[in-house]
């Protein structure tokens, strides 16, 4: 897998802690104007550049990219970001409570993406792949770095290890309570040559962004009559961490209705397909269970995994799905479906409670996490998971780092 040092554009360290901001995909438009008022350093003018505009403004209309761009002109002139010195290639650690991870931020080429040695397994939606795009071509940069993991490698932690001994060029407490830590690597071909031996990467969290990546540098490339292949829109920036290193929380689903049914009637159904318990916990404790928040009271419901299974219809997500969702709920396409919302483990179990009990959902289910090996062994079979399968946490934060091209 090939990863080159990159001369991008960052904050300065006295400066980062207010830059840096969470993933433009995390929060919507409301929630990113909350999180930026009173900070005009905040990259999500950059990448949430709606929050500057007219309420009422249509987040996909040009004007939105043009305050992109314009954002990103006025944060390079008045210093807020600064071009490095010569090409770097960064280490990032992220500590959220006892958890840390020490990931390898640099660019990576597209081509690799393109020839699936970076593999996926999710898909992604049209209208959010053609918004990133078009961001990256407005800004000629990559905003934001891609989430990546990779099977872990001994030469690549004697590299971490050695360079993380020394003093950081960022380190902050983010007001969530995660802690940033960022140093600069003085011997990158070091990591470039061990990350040659990598045979593959994976897109852990942000399809949309490497899909948007790969797209500009095949429409640039085929605009570029004098294409040489050295050109930046070629490669796409991400941290890259070990596998062992991430932790993965639920994304627990929430059903607006019960289909036309009672609430024994659905009940009935529901334990003609599971093993089904009252007064369950909030969240299982091992996978082929689910908990299930139903009329004030937890229900835990069970079932033996089925043997032989591909790697995708052995996960929850795909059970609960193929046995309940779909045939007694009506959810078909939870792509697609209005009926369906998807929560983020970091919100905890009480955010289903909050839901159901306040009439916005009807039912939630709270689920066991996905492994790493179970997303490695499907990206790997060429497969795709169900949407809304991980959650990783803790998340990068964007604006420590910009590839521009």
């Amino acid at each position: 897998m090939r990863i080159r040092a990159f001369q991008g554009l960052r904050p300065q360290p006295e400066q980062a802690a207010k830059v840096a901001c969470v993933p433009y995909d995390v929060i919507n438009s409301a929630e990113a104007a909350k999180l930026a008022e009173g900070n005009p350093l905040s990259l999500l003018h950059v990448i949430r550049p709606e929050i500057d505009l007219p309420a009422d403004i249509d987040p996909h209309s040009g004007a939105v990219y043009a305050k992109a761009a314009g954002n990103f002109k006025a944060f390079q002139a008045g210093g807020i970001l600064r071009r490095e010195t010569e090409p770097v290639i960064f280490l990032y650690r992220l500590r959220m409570g006892g958890h840390e991870q020490t990931g390898v931020t640099a660019v990576f080429h597209t081509d690799d993406y393109n020839n699936n040695l970076i593999k996926k397994h999710e898909k992604t939606r049209k209208d959010k792949e053609d918004d990133r795009t078009r961001i990256t071509h407005e800004l000629s940069a990559n905003p934001e770095p891609v989430f990546l993991t990779y099977k872990d490698s001994p030469e690549i932690d004697a590299l971490v290890n050695a360079t993380v001994s020394g003093a950081p060029l960022y380190d902050f407490i983010a007001p969530d309570g995660i802690q940033h830590t960022v140093w600069r690597v003085a011997d990158s071909d070091a990591f470039v040559n061990a990350f040659a031996r990598v045979p593959f990467g994976y897109v852990a969290d942000g399809h949309h962004r490497s899909a948007s990546a790969a797209r500009v540098g095949r429409e640039r490339r085929a605009a570029n009559r004098g294409h040489t292949g050295s050109e930046d829109y070629n490669w796409f920036l991400a941290t890259i961490f070990p596998a062992s290193q991430l932790q993965v929380l639920p994304y627990n689903r929430v059903v607006a209705d019960l289909n036309g049914l009672t609430v024994s009637a659905f009940l009935d159904e529901v334990r003609q397909r599971f093993t089904v318990s009252e007064n369950a916990a909030s969240s299982p404790a091992a996978p082929a269970h689910v908990s299930m928040y139903l009329g004030g009271k937890w229900f835990g419901l069970g079932w033996a995994p089925a043997a032989g299974s591909d790697p995708v219809s052995r996960l929850d997500v795909s059970v609960l799905q193929e046995k309940l969702l779909a045939p007694v709920l009506g959810i078909d396409d939870p792509r697609t479906s209005q009926r369906v919302d998807f929560v983020g483990g970091i919100r905890g179990t009480e955010e289903l409670v909050k839901r159901v009990d306040s009439g916005a959902a009807a039912v939630a289910f709270s689920m066991f996490p996905v492994t790493v090996r179970q997303l490695m062994d499907i990206a790997d079979a060429g497969q795709i998971m169900p949407p809304k399968s991980t959650w990783f946490e803790p998340k990068l934060r964007s604006g420590l780092f910009v590839h521009t091209f």
